[in-house]
């Protein structure tokens, strides 16, 4: 059964179920996406590795990498293989030098492990046919930043907002995102992180 490779267009709040968030998949190339419903967790997960932030204490899919790695293990790929009664199932496939792997998962976790190995995600046209949304040539690409849900409660306007950070030094920047990453506040260090980059 031939496999259809896809990527991550973004994540955005649910709209069907409160607390949770729709990963959107496109079809690369192509104009069909996937949308699987995931918790806030994993969509916390996906996201921290998506923005490259790196959390003070390992979370759950960085201990599987290190986990992977110890036994000389890498994930070569994300399978979402199957689709029964509206719940997506998929497949991590994981090789060493001798053999070949088959692991049982969610799509979520398996999605946010294999971006921690940059393993390309695919699945069957069967399952893109059945629960793909397909894009008219008239329809404009969904602007999945605008509609894009924070993982963290929105807070008040406090000194990580954009406009005050850039009356703030260097020093300080750098001491409020250790703080934000030890508070394990990841859209606090996204914020901080930018600015700090666009300054370099």
């Amino acid at each position: 059964m031939d496999k259809i490779k896809l990527e991550i267009l973004g994540l955005s709040s649910s709209q069907s179920q409160a607390g949770s968030f729709a990963l959107v998949l496109g079809e690369k190339p192509g104009k069909r996406r996937l949308p699987i419903i995931i918790g806030m967790f994993e969509a916390q997960a996906i996201a921290i590795e998506i923005e490259k932030i790196i959390p003070n204490r390992p979370m759950t899919h960085d201990l599987f990498k290190s986990f992977a790695a110890s036994f000389d293990f890498v994930i070569k790929e994300i399978l979402i293989s199957d689709l029964k009664e509206g719940v997506f199932f998929a497949k991590l496939i994981c090789e060493n030098e001798h053999k070949t792997i088959e692991i049982d998962s969610r799509p979520s976790d398996a999605i946010a492990i294999g971006l921690r190995f940059n393993a390309p995600i695919y699945t069957y046209e069967t399952i893109l046919t059945e629960a793909g949304i397909e894009l008219s040539e008239e329809e404009d690409e969904p602007d999945i930043q605008q509609e894009q849900e924070k993982i963290k409660p929105k807070k008040e306007k406090s000194s990580s907002s954009p406009d005050k950070l850039k009356d703030l030094k260097m020093e300080k920047l750098h001491d409020m995102l250790n703080k934000a990453i030890e508070q394990e506040d990841y859209e606090k260090a996204a914020k901080i992180r930018d600015e700090i980059n666009r300054r370099n």
